[in-house]
């Protein structure tokens, strides 16, 4: 069972169940109210409203499908990307590789909601970094009670070249406008496939012609998602929930970096794909 989050011909918002190749709506309602019910299947069905005409998948305007989560990141979680951090961090490549092996994993905050891009919107990147990639993750969406409820698709950007400079600088590579996408639904967990049949690919495309294309399976990631739950919940409290991006294990070559005006397409088995489009924050 896949929900979503559109925008109505009214120009508000609403939540919506994606019912094959239609969305239909439901009752006035928040998505977190949804998903933290005890059973959001039986939530999601018993909220939607007769009265409300459905509409074409095709035809909805969905939005990022995010209320007052925060959104963090878990970083090192595959060893393409333990890879890659080292070669960007030269001087700091030990601590990429004590952080993949060691109990504790690399965890940092992303965005709040109110920064999230949707499905169909730009994302940024920095002005002042030469070196930008984005990086396709697998987002869990978890509840107050730190219950795994549902999967959704992530876009880390990223600075490389900032991050490598010294690792003290990971908040600016990571942390700024519109550098975070998530959507374009919700997959509630039970309706997930497993690790090693979900799929996770990564296409960029410039000037109408495709300039990157890499795919990794989930089962690759080296920490369970209930590990990763543990150790965000250790110590923070989420009264809205959370979203937690697991880290990449696609990463494009050193020697290419995003444009403004290319297109990046994530696609996850059993969820859908999201796409943006790279621009720069206007001076």
């Amino acid at each position: 069972m896949r929900i979503c989050k559109l925008q109505t011909p009214d120009s508000t918002t609403a939540a919506g169940w994606i019912d094959g190749n239609l969305v239909r709506l439901l009752r006035p309602t928040s998505l977190v109210e949804l998903l933290h019910a005890p059973n959001p299947a039986q939530a999601i069905q018993a909220s939607v409203d007769g009265s409300r005409t459905t509409i074409p998948l095709d035809q909805a305007k969905l939005v990022a499908p995010v209320d007052l989560q925060e959104i963090w990141a878990a970083g090192v979680t595959y060893k393409r990307s333990q890879e890659a951090r080292e070669r960007e961090s030269a001087g700091a490549a030990r601590f990429y590789d004590l952080v993949y092996s060691a109990p504790r994993p690399e965890l940092f905050f992303k965005a709040p909601a109110y920064r999230v891009r949707g499905p169909g919107e730009r994302v940024h990147i920095r002005r002042d970094s030469k070196w930008n990639v984005p990086e396709p993750e697998l987002a869990l969406v978890i509840s107050p009670q730190l219950r795994l409820v549902g999967f959704s698709i992530g876009n880390d950007m990223s600075s490389r070249d900032i991050e490598g400079e010294n690792p003290l600088y990971l908040p600016q590579a990571k942390f700024y406008d519109h550098a975070c996408a998530v959507g374009p639904c919700i997959t509630l967990a039970d309706a997930m496939p497993k690790p090693d049949d979900t799929v996770i690919r990564l296409t960029i495309e410039r000037a109408g012609a495709k300039a990157f294309d890499g795919s990794t399976k989930v089962s690759s990631m080296k920490r369970s998602f209930q590990e990763l739950i543990d150790w965000l919940g250790k110590e923070t409290s989420f009264p809205n929930g959370a979203i937690l991006l697991t880290g990449t294990g696609i990463v494009p070559p050193d020697d290419f970096t995003l444009a403004p005006g290319d297109v990046v397409h994530i696609e996850i088995t059993g969820i859908g794909r999201l796409t943006n489009t790279i621009a720069t924050r206007s001076a």
